[in-house]
């Protein structure tokens, strides 16, 4: 229990934690250097190719950064997706047919975030309910409200909102890794706002597991809620505060992923909330709680990111081949997660 507890504010060490995220950060490499060898002559391997990953997937990382804090408490959300779609759908009919600008539909779309997390927080934490019962009814809640806010496929154009169709246009070029257009003209590598805002959200929760108090708890009630509470921790307020976060984040997300569709419907996102747990347990987050960091998750959705950019490079696989190749990976990873616990307990 005590390295568990501390293990946020530790320093790396060679463990069957920090074994299976160097397997992820392996992986990521070969994954990466396969489709740079065999898809050299498509443009990937640019560095525009990398950062296109990072832009699809610029939502995900949020949200599997938030999906992160729950599991380590040893819950779970699967009502991810849903928010990201009601998220969605606020911002893009609240902007056209609700005269709100773009800056007041972002901060509607993170209090409807907080409010969220709150009562599934408090069903979790204080009412003892199930993770898994309170998130379904979380999923089907924010699904049935996308579709009564609309059930037409909405598209946020300049007419609707100027201010959020710049902020998803908005390019933040890179001093290096230009490449020459068959005009022979230098085009350099660009990030956009979403991507920022993701990383800047990874590196926020990384130093708040890491060096803080409520990160330490996360660990602490993940690894044994009996332990915890006899360490004074109050375990209730902790997992409220678990979900609260993750639905915040996946609010932030939703944001960022609708800067990259800049449209809405009721089935946006669907299955995100996979794409997410499985983000985390490859990048070594345990599904019994208290072992994971969001560093994992980041390449967690690289690796998901990559997969599906060399499926699309490819042009001729079908495009239900990334979420096979995903199963397999969360399949490799539980099991290996598993075997590591045994090796564990037979240490001890």
């Amino acid at each position: 229990m005590k390295n568990t507890a501390n293990q946020g504010k530790k320093g790396f060490q060679v463990n069957s934690n920090t074994l299976l995220l160097l397997i992820t950060i392996v992986l990521f490499i070969i994954l990466y250097a396969a489709g740079c060898i065999a898809y050299a002559s498509k443009g990937f391997t640019n560095l525009q190719t990398f950062l296109n990953i990072l832009r699809s997937n610029a939502g995900l990382l949020c949200v599997a950064c938030g999906m992160t804090c729950v599991m380590l408490t040893g819950g779970i959300d699967i009502s991810v997706g849903s928010l990201i779609a009601l998220d969605c759908m606020m911002l893009a009919y609240g902007m056209a047919n609700w005269g709100m600008n773009a800056p007041m539909m972002c901060v509607v779309v993170l209090l409807v975030g907080v409010a969220f997390g709150l009562v599934q927080g408090y069903c979790v934490g204080y009412l003892h309910i199930q993770p898994f019962i309170v998130s379904m009814a979380g999923m089907f809640f924010a699904r049935g409200m996308a579709a009564v806010i609309s059930t037409d496929q909405l598209s946020i154009t300049p007419e609707i909102s100027q201010a959020f169709y710049n902020w998803a246009n908005y390019r933040i070029y890179l001093p290096f890794g230009g490449v020459a257009n068959k005009q022979g003209k230098i085009i350099m590598p660009y990030i956009g706002v979403g991507v920022v805002i993701s990383l800047l959200v990874l590196i926020l929760i990384f130093l708040m597991l890491r060096y803080t108090k409520f990160g330490r708890s996360l660990y602490a009630v993940g690894g044994s809620e009996q332990s915890a509470t006899m360490m004074g921790l109050n375990v209730p307020r902790t997992k409220m505060m678990a979900y609260l976060l993750c639905s915040f984040l996946c609010s932030i997300g939703g944001i960022c992923y609708c800067m990259n569709t800049m449209s809405a419907s009721v089935q946006q996102a669907t299955g995100l909330e996979m794409d997410a747990i499985a983000s985390s347990v490859i990048g070594g987050t345990l599904l019994t709680g208290g072992v994971g960091n969001v560093i994992g998750s980041f390449f967690g959705v690289l690796i998901n990111g990559t997969i599906r950019s060399i499926v699309q490079t490819n042009g001729k696989l079908a495009s239900s081949w990334p979420n096979i190749l995903t199963a397999i990976l969360l399949c490799f990873f539980i099991v290996l997660q598993s075997v590591f616990a045994i090796i564990k307990d037979r240490k001890k």
